[in-house]
């Protein structure tokens, strides 16, 4: 028990925490090199451009932070690099001019092409290669329970900025 009442974690608990996060974290390291090597992209843009592809069309800022667990000022700072390259565009909706439209172009689409080789054999050589088949469907199974959990509490996007005290002097 800590001391502001919080039942610790049990050893199997606290030793899959660990093994997921260094997983995680070593998938992590893997990736961003092969992107960065083989496309001069971070994760972060890896992920902007991928999830435009697969949304084959636009998506609003706010969908992309959702998506993408990422901050909105961290978005719209990656977002810029992207559009300064040509990658993506940024626009607003014919809808709502409050809300920013962003659509991957032919050259963000190429470059996913280029990278994606690279990253597919990282992703398999990393974490799919030791893993049986029954192994891959209960893992499977168990990531989609836990995100689908995480993913039921409000998105990042949805919480309140925070904003300085009348008061406080820059």
């Amino acid at each position: 028990m800590t001391d502001d009442g919080v039942q610790g974690l049990d050893p199997r608990q606290l030793g899959a925490y660990f093994a997921l996060m260094e997983a995680v974290s070593l998938l992590q390291h893997h990736v961003e090199q092969q992107l960065q090597a083989a496309g001069d992209l971070s994760y972060v843009q890896f992920q902007l451009l991928a999830r435009l592809a697969n949304a084959q069309g636009r998506l609003t800022m706010t969908e992309l932070a959702d998506g993408v667990v990422y901050s909105r000022s961290g978005l719209t700072y990656q977002a810029g690099l992207l559009e300064k390259t040509g990658l993506i565009t940024r626009g607003p909706s014919p809808d709502d001019e409050r809300t920013t439209l962003v659509t991957i172009t032919e050259d963000g689409l190429a470059l996913l092409g280029r990278v994606m080789p690279g990253h597919i054999q990282v992703v398999r050589g990393m974490l799919f290669d030791p893993l049986a088949d029954e192994d891959l469907s209960r893992i499977g199974d168990i990531m989609v329970r836990v995100r689908d959990h995480m993913r039921s509490l409000p998105p990042r996007s949805a919480a309140p900025r925070k904003r300085r005290p009348p008061n406080a002097r820059a």
